[in-house]
């Protein structure tokens, strides 16, 4: 039976309540507080492990260790950390006469290194107040005024950069939150980042995350007072941690898979058994998948044969040239062959090993994109439900679901259609509607710089942090794939560096789009003498100084490599993270594969190159669904399809209120052919009057790809009725 809490009369008669003060005590027996801060906070990161041990004290370790007039007098295993019992106690008796200058409670055991200083302070109240403590040497510890600082030129100031650790926005300026590393010159870090690194990694993992300095590093963040324990990394702490890599890939990667039991169904001694490729060891296939006899025989992957059967024919190839005359020259076809002309970027050697390696084929755009989508599968759906309006966001949604699949077809609906249903499978209007207004965005978005027409990479730590440039490239795939519109606006920079790589892609100053950074590199390249020259460096040195061009300059000789090397930096270099990310993005349903295949057919579809829409091209994109030949109908049809030739031949000339571009989406909904063929085609048919209804304008089917004529008795009807239909369509007005 529990027992009454003790109640006890005021003098004037009202009862005392002593439960709180029992409450009190119950919960300091609990979580007894440290007896040097008196604090009963659990924050292993901030004070250290806080622990009561067998005599009886509690105590935080950083308190503990850091504790002025407190020495280690015994061994590791002897009393508290080599800390004897009595020494503890004598120390917690010359702190309780110690005022903290913060709090201005007793307790304070730590007092400022400088001997000069007399200001005394808890540990936590310390670390609130940004004061310094070295876990090396002697422990010193240093108040808030006397601090030791980093000295940081004041180049740094103004300019933007991210944590090296956790890729948040960070102001490059000296303070006790921010620190710089000793060993890259633009590398920082938050000082709460940096410590949890410490504490994950240890003495012995603990290293710059850039360049991976250790002592150097490590002796600066002791300084500044960064705690890095004596232990193990806690990934190597983990039991099984590295499980995973005794495991032998089990999967079938062969492109069609024929195993009923799915693709990681694996049987030993039979057709299901998996053969490894004998290069990489990372993709494999069931025997039946690749009409392999035993296991024995020996299977490449298409990604390793690929790489191997360029190099094998370079090699060839180099070793022809060697017995040959190096003063031998290409015949005109053969050049004209070999000539690298969609890669203008790339350096003259760089285009004879482009010349030598590249497997040029006479296959077409269209041949391609057909075998990319025969990877559709049409009885699989995933249904896409987005807002016009936000279209970005909405695909972002969508396409992290689990169930997405990009193989999949795709069903589209508008959130915000005023109808009951628009809902289209593939490359019907909402999908492909959807798909150019990705593209829009992503052509007008954080993304990209540049010109409308010549776009290349930026760096946005928030898209980087979300992973948008992964999805960004995935999209893109999507839509080439899926029968939407191409980008169009790829710089040939960037297009050399998705076929060719970055190491062998040279920009140039069109690619700079900033222009403050445009008139410093122009100034460089400008300069006419060594002394114009070296004044242009020394006024840009802050830049080069980051971007690692820094260097003394002799000659004029030396500016176009100094030039080069701006370059380099501000568009390859500067955005190869984000860059890396957009071409894993690519890498679904083997769009990169491709273009690093075909580069100069790809090139057409992803770089700008106009297109001019002619009367003959206009007509020959549509079929024609006449009536049977000889009946009234049929005649009156071709006296409408004389109509419409005679159309397209005023649009051309110019003479129409209306476009191609207008007319193509008022039947198709999309103002551009797309890289793969319409699906399905374009077609038209005629508007014939039931006898009730007398048709007299033009419609659009754009879910069909049809266009409906009517039946006009004259040319001047028939060109002002369809004028007004189309230019009148809400949505065409503004093209």
């Amino acid at each position: 039976m529990r027992k009454p809490v003790r109640r006890k009369l005021s003098k004037s008669g009202t009862a005392i309540n002593f439960a709180p003060n029992v409450r009190q005590k119950l919960e300091q027996r609990q979580n007894p507080p440290c007896a040097f801060c008196r604090r009963n906070d659990e924050c292993p990161e901030k004070y250290g492990e806080k622990k009561t041990y067998d005599n009886g004290i509690t105590l935080h370790y950083y308190c503990l260790i850091m504790s002025s007039g407190l020495y280690q007098r015994g061994k590791e295993n002897e009393g508290i950390y080599g800390f004897l019992a009595a020494d503890i106690r004598k120390e917690i008796r010359r702190a309780s006469k110690m005022k903290c200058r913060v709090c201005k409670q007793r307790g304070a055991s730590i007092g400022c290194a400088i001997t000069k200083c007399p200001k005394s302070f808890h540990f936590p109240c310390g670390v609130e107040n940004q004061c310094i403590f070295q876990f090396t040497g002697q422990f010193a510890s240093y108040c808030w005024e006397h601090r030791p600082v980093q000295k940081v030129p004041s180049i740094w100031s103004g300019s933007s950069y991210t944590c090296a650790v956790c890729l948040e926005s960070i102001d490059p300026l000296p303070s006790y939150d921010i620190l710089k590393s000793p060993c890259c010159k633009n590398t920082w870090f938050h000082r709460q980042c940096v410590q949890y690194q410490a504490l994950s990694a240890g003495v012995f993992f603990f290293k710059c995350t850039i360049c991976s300095n250790k002592d150097e590093f490590q002796k600066e963040m002791l300084r500044m007072g960064i705690h890095i324990p004596e232990k193990d990394a806690s990934w190597e702490l983990e039991e099984n941690a590295f499980q995973e890599l005794l495991l032998r890939y089990q999967r079938c990667d062969a492109r069609r898979c024929l195993c009923k039991n799915g693709r990681e169904y694996a049987k030993p001694d039979s057709e299901w058994d998996i053969v490894l490729c004998k290069y990489c060891g990372s993709s494999g296939t069931h025997l039946a998948c690749s009409l392999l006899e035993s296991y024995m025989e020996d299977w490449e992957c298409p990604e390793c044969r690929d790489i191997v059967y360029k190099s094998e024919k370079l090699r060839k190839r180099r070793l022809e040239e060697d017995i040959k005359s190096p003063k031998r020259k290409f015949s005109d076809h053969q050049e004209l062959l070999h000539s690298p002309s969609k890669c203008p970027r790339l350096s003259t050697e760089t285009r004879k090993e482009c010349r030598k390696c590249q497997i040029f084929t006479s296959r077409s755009l269209p041949d391609i994109l057909k075998d990319l989508r025969s990877q559709i599968k049409l009885n699989v759906i995933s249904r896409i439900n987005v807002d016009r309006t936000n279209v970005w966001e909405g695909a972002l949604r969508e396409m992290r679901r689990k169930t997405f699949r990009p193989t999949s077809t795709l069903c589209v609906k508008f959130s915000d259609d005023a109808r009951k249903h628009q809902v289209a499978v593939e490359m019907g209007n909402p999908c492909r509607e959807f798909l150019c207004l990705l593209m829009h965005h992503l052509a007008n978005s954080v993304l990209f710089e540049g010109s409308a027409t010549s776009k290349n990479m930026t760096l946005n730590s928030r898209a980087l942090r979300c992973d948008w440039y992964y999805e960004a490239g995935r999209m893109i795939a999507l839509s080439i794939v899926h029968g939407g519109p191409s980008p169009n606006f790829f710089s040939a920079t960037l297009f050399n560096c998705l076929a060719y790589g970055p190491e062998v892609t040279e920009p140039t100053m069109e690619d700079v789009t900033p222009f403050e950074m445009a008139q410093k590199i122009k100034k460089i390249k400008e300069s006419s003498t060594v002394e114009e020259l070296k004044l242009s460096v020394n006024e840009n040195a802050d830049y080069l100084s980051i971007a690692g061009c820094l260097r003394p300059v002799w000659s004029l000789d030396d500016k176009e490599m100094l030039v080069k090397d701006v370059l380099i930096f501000h568009v390859i270099s500067r955005v190869r993270s984000p860059f890396e990310r957009f071409r894993e993005g690519l890498k679904v349903l083997g769009v990169l594969e491709n273009i690093q295949k075909y580069p100069e057919i790809f090139a057409e579809l992803l770089c700008y190159k106009p297109q001019k829409l002619t009367a003959e091209k206009f007509e020959n994109l549509f079929s024609i669904n006449f009536s049977p030949e000889g009946s009234t109908r049929r005649i009156a049809e071709s006296r409408v399809i004389g109509f419409w030739r005679n159309y397209l031949a005023d649009v051309e000339e110019g003479t129409t209120k209306a476009s191609f571009e207008q007319i193509l989406t008022f039947a198709t909904g999309t103002s551009a052919s797309p890289a793969i063929s319409f699906l399905p085609n374009p077609s038209i048919i005629f508007l014939h009057s039931d006898g009730i209804i007398q048709y007299r304008f033009p419609t659009g089917q754009t879910c069909l790809n049809c266009l409906k004529l009517p039946m006009s008795k004259t040319y001047e009807e028939f060109k002002e009725c369809v004028d007004f239909a189309i230019c009148n369509t809400p949505g065409l007005k503004r093209m």
